[in-house]
């Protein structure tokens, strides 16, 4: 299969937070559960698990009675799915690049995965090309303004890039605009009680990963000391904010 380095980098890191992934993954699950709850049950349908992770959404489908095909591009990811009987079949693949038939799946699920992918349009593209006429895809991503307080924070200490763009809402309706949709957005703030559970947090879920490769030095003790001294702090603790998308596609 081919992979650009890119996607390499992302599937290595979280192949590293595979086994620590469900601990910090408080965000996805929230996330995941919106989306199924947009979706509603869907016993007996195939179901495509698209940035499945360690399966935890997979396993919530198989109990909801849908027959679930679990994939990502990271094979650690996959094992630990696998270790957890999360799906009836594991595919280690590319969301812009499924390697699936047309129209062989009822269903895509994709919680908090495309935000990695380089072509939004591409991967709804293949997500429609693989399901079936009636089916339905659902998706959550994050929009530009998520990390806000990083990426302020770490401009106080140097000027080096310390966090991944994400597209502007603009943009993510641009991609949905050949399909029958629906689009919601809702901003979420997790709070930590210091900076290195916040920093543990973040490579917890796979998300320390830059496109732009690593800035050296990175997490020298006296760095780390500033850009803990530049957050803007509340009394709930570190807050850290995602910008979400949640998006319904109907298959026609």
């Amino acid at each position: 299969m081919h992979m650009d380095m890119h996607k390499a980098g992302i599937a290595r890191a979280f192949g590293r937070a595979a086994a620590d992934y469900e601990r910090h993954a408080g965000l996805q699950r929230d996330s995941g559960d919106r989306l199924m709850e947009l979706l509603g049950p869907q016993p007996g349908r195939c179901l495509l698990d698209a940035g499945c992770g360690t399966g935890w959404f997979s396993r919530r489908w198989q109990q909801e009675g849908s027959l679930v095909v679990a994939l990502d591009l990271s094979p650690a990811m996959l094992d630990e799915a696998r270790r957890n009987q999360s799906a009836s079949a594991y595919l280690t693949g590319d969301i812009e690049r499924l390697p699936l038939a047309d129209a062989s799946v009822d269903i895509c699920f994709s919680n908090l995965a495309v935000q990695w992918c380089d072509d939004l349009p591409r991967a709804l593209a293949e997500f429609y090309r693989i399901t079936r006429p009636g089916g339905l895809i659902a998706l959550s991503t994050l929009a530009e303004g998520s990390l806000g307080e990083l990426q302020r924070a770490w401009s106080q200490v140097d000027q080096a890039v310390h966090i991944n763009r994400f597209l502007t809402p603009g943009t993510i309706d641009l991609a949905f605009a050949p399909y029958r949709h629906r689009l919601a957005a809702a901003r979420h703030t997790l709070h930590y009680p210091h900076l290195s559970a916040l920093l543990h947090g973040l490579k917890g879920v796979g998300a320390g990963y830059l496109r732009s490769g690593r800035t050296p030095g990175l997490t020298g003790r006296q760095r780390l000391a500033r850009l803990d001294a530049a957050w803007q702090r509340q009394a709930a603790g570190l807050p850290l904010s995602y910008q979400l998308i949640y998006g319904l596609i109907y298959r026609d």
